[in-house]
């Protein structure tokens, strides 16, 4: 079906941070499968684990005890500090288990129409429900009906939340993203997380964070909530989860932890032997090679850059990011930045219509940013001459 449009190219393989194409052309990959690539291209551990697994046993289905599984769920609980996961096959599903864990939530105590606080300019998927619970019109329209037991507020808006406390008994959770991808990478204010965490206390509501873009390092720390002193009850995951293999998590802690319970929810594909032996092999190489701590470093160091660079031009509105999650927001739309990029051996992204969005591979290097760093700007320089 037509849905992705015509592809401009197609990539015969990959190494590190770099893609080919048919031709043999060589791409900085700087926007990792959409966040997906952590470990970029054909990494040996993953490979190796992929490999081994394959060799024995891929798929028994739920079904039965899966010892795969449940050393990647204790990997992620100890990096997480959460205690329960639930596996699925991809981002959507993982924000689905959050949504029917709050549902359940709210009836078991005794909320009929259980409501779930949802952000404007999030994206949280394209199934009906977490079609319904993102911020985005387009992506909604000529789906409707869409799914009830949603309401919406600012992103960052505390003050917001807390009017919705007082007028809204049935609310039983809030559901966001700790940085808005799709929404163009937007920053949550410095004290958000920390008052939320509050307000969801005192309410009794569920704090879910939807890390499916923010997670497994990419901001700098192994999610993006570790940046504060605090635990939601439960924490979606995917993406560079896998390094490319269909994967997706939804982890709780406390009062969410166990309130799922058998026959509620369920995977035919979730957690198979395959996909989990290469999430472990990404978990355990984030850890081995210090990656996060890279991040942490290569991504100020091209967020500095940029804002040197580009001060003084007039075309760019705002730069902004975390760890290597970067955002470079300009005045006006500019999806031709891609093609642009592309000619000259670079792959980027443009999201919300005017914000270049940069996701590396989190193993990238010093000398891999520097090209990055030099060629991004001369792109938005040549961009800016011509539409001035």
């Amino acid at each position: 079906m037509n849905t992705y449009g015509q592809p401009s190219v197609s990539f015969s393989h990959g190494k590190n941070v770099y893609l080919y194409d048919q031709a043999g052309h060589e791409y900085l990959d700087a926007i990792s499968g959409i966040g997906v690539n952590a470990l970029g291209h054909s990494h040996p551990a993953v490979t190796e684990a992929i490999k081994t697994q394959a060799d024995r046993l891929i798929h028994t289905s739920n079904l039965y005890g899966i010892e795969r599984q449940q050393q990647l769920a204790q990997s992620l609980c100890a990096v997480s500090g959460m205690e329960s996961v639930f596996f699925g096959n991809s981002g959507a599903e993982a924000n689905e288990a959050a949504i029917k864990i709050a549902r359940l939530y709210g009836h078991n105590n005794g909320i009929d129409l259980p409501q779930i606080v949802v952000m404007d300019n999030a994206f949280h998927g394209r199934t009906m429900a977490t079609l319904t619970a993102s911020g985005n019109r387009k992506i909604q329209a000529g789906f409707e009906p869409l799914v009830g037991g949603f309401l919406r507020a600012p992103y960052g808006d505390i003050k917001a939340l807390e009017n919705i406390a007082q007028n809204n008994s049935n609310v039983v959770a809030v559901l966001l993203e700790p940085i808005q991808g799709e929404g163009g990478v937007n920053m949550l204010p410095e004290n958000f997380m920390t008052e939320l965490r509050a307000l969801c206390d005192q309410q009794h509501w569920l704090m879910m964070l939807d890390e499916v873009q923010t997670g497994n390092g990419r901001t700098g720390k192994y999610f993006a909530y570790q940046h504060h002193p605090l635990l939601p009850d439960v924490v979606t995951t995917a993406k560079g989860l896998g390094n490319g293999l269909p994967i997706g998590a939804c982890l709780a802690q406390g009062k969410a932890a166990n309130t799922l319970g058998p026959g509620n929810h369920g995977s035919t594909y979730g957690g198979n032997p395959l996909v989990c032996a290469a999430a472990q092999a990404v978990v355990d190489t984030i850890a081995e090679q210090q990656l996060c701590d890279n991040a942490d470093k290569l991504g100020k160091w091209l967020v500095e850059g940029f804002k040197e660079q580009l001060s003084e031009q007039a075309i760019i509105k705002d730069i902004r990011g975390q760890g290597l999650m970067i955002g470079i927001e300009l005045t006006q739309p500019c999806a031709d930045l891609v093609s642009l990029a592309r000619d000259k051996g670079i792959l980027i992204n443009v999201t919300a219509g005017n914000v270049i969005r940069l996701l590396p591979p989190l193993i990238i290097n010093q000398a891999q940013a520097e090209i990055l760093l030099a060629s991004v700007v001369d792109i938005i320089n040549q961009f800016a001459v011509s539409h001035s």
